[in-house]
């Protein structure tokens, strides 16, 4: 079997692709196609072995950007594959599978229909997700294609703990609960964590903190999860780029009677103008952009910053707590990789005879960006460790086990 697989990850304006030879587990080519349907849609492409470029392109819709995708890995001059015959599996990153799916799973229409019906639960993701899948099927027909589900390493979360609480009625029937999201992220971390501290994960207790636009946290014991932050959908738990986190319920309400609001409108609200966004009023949702306001001076870009930091502090002292104990602290994703500022502030907060007793080396926090490393001080009850997240390598790696299942 030829072992070229393509990753997919389709989001509501943007492909981003990754091509992995697996027989020897190496990248060949990324890219992305970004701004679909606005204005100066640029692709950019980059091969392991050398060239890149960067260009506007006229894309409509994902399927047009598939199709761009394909013509530039097959490209006589810029291609790293001689046809699209050579691409042996698509693997797919879809966000929600609600129960009905806990791992990863051969694409059918029965896998589509999960993914719609899980719409209402992650709107700003599965459905772009699911355009992505039928734009592959379109540009190459009878490839097996792979899903690979945010949600399913957070199936081992015990009710006790995805339980809101409501009428038990709206979890059996509606299947209302905490889900839970990138856990292809914190498996890979937590995998790689164990191996860099060279201790099977069965005698590890972590948390996993995935800090980028999207934040998530999750208390890993013993390689599996146990709790998470967000919910239901994305939307709960940290403060994110534009999602608000934690939120009192009856502020929906309030917002809708008070503001004469429709559910459509506080839901643009909650999920692309409140979190940094919306709390910084720097007209931006990067965090650097935040950050360099609030070293000038802004003192709401300063609270906004202390409000994120905060929320990144309450999670790990629970988790802290829920496991017993803490053997190790993660952080990835964009902000987690490269942010020494952050995971400062977020350390800081964690030091101390009473508490988990995080403590830092400054320089080697300083140097940690974007390499797998340790960054405590040698007085620190607790590794603080840096690891780069690869969700791609990950869903390829997935999408070659689902396809070798008898």
């Amino acid at each position: 079997m030829n072992s070229t697989v393509l990753v997919i990850n389709a989001g509501s304006s943007s492909v981003k692709f990754t091509l992995f030879g697996m027989k020897k587990q190496e990248m060949v080519a990324h890219g992305e196609v970004e701004r679909i349907g606005l204005s100066e849609t640029r692709l950019h492409y980059q091969r392991t072995a050398g060239g890149s470029l960067s260009r506007e392109v006229r894309v409509s819709d994902t399927r047009e950007a598939i199709g761009r995708i394909t013509s530039l890995l097959t490209d006589r001059e810029h291609g790293v594959i001689g046809s699209r015959d050579v691409i042996s599996a698509i693997g797919h990153r879809v966000v929600h599978g609600g129960e009905k799916i806990s791992q990863p799973v051969r694409i059918n229409d029965a896998v589509k229909e999960v993914i719609r019906e899980c719409f209402v639960m992650a709107p700003l993701h599965n459905p772009p997700n699911l355009k992505g899948i039928e734009a592959c099927e379109a540009h190459f027909p009878g490839v097996p294609q792979v899903a690979v589900f945010d949600t399913a390493f957070h199936t081992t979360i015990p009710e006790h703990a995805f339980l809101y609480g409501l009428p038990y009625r709206f979890y059996r029937e509606d299947r209302i609960r905490r889900y839970g999201f990138h856990g292809t992220s914190h498996q890979y971390v937590s995998e790689k964590a164990a191996e860099l501290l060279d201790t099977p994960p069965s005698g590890l207790r972590m948390v996993s903190c995935h800090l980028g636009n999207g934040c998530s946290i999750t208390a890993v014991d013993r390689g599996k999860s146990i709790d998470t932050s967000m919910g239901f959908t994305p939307l709960e738990g940290l403060i994110m780029g534009t999602r608000c986190g934690d939120l009192d319920p009856a502020v929906v309400l309030y917002l809708m009677e008070r503001q004469g609001l429709g559910p459509g409108e506080v839901d643009e609200i909650l999920n692309r103008k409140s979190g940094l966004l919306g709390l910084a009023g720097v007209g931006s949702s990067d965090l650097r952009d935040i950050l360099s306001a609030g070293e000038k001076g802004n003192p709401q870009a300063e609270t906004a910053v202390r409000a994120f930091v905060y929320r990144i502090q309450r999670y790990i002292g629970a988790y802290w707590a829920v496991l017993g104990g803490l053997d190790a602290i993660i952080f990835t994703a964009g902000i987690g990789e490269h942010s020494a500022p952050i995971r400062k502030l977020v350390c800081e907060g964690l030091g101390g005879p009473e508490g988990p007793g995080v403590v830092l080396d400054p320089k080697k926090n300083e140097t940690a960006d974007g390499k797998s490393c340790e960054i405590q001080g040698r007085e620190s009850r607790v590794r603080v460790l840096v690891i780069p997240t690869d969700e791609e390598r990950a869903i390829a790696r997935q999408t070659l086990q689902v396809l070798k299942r008898p």
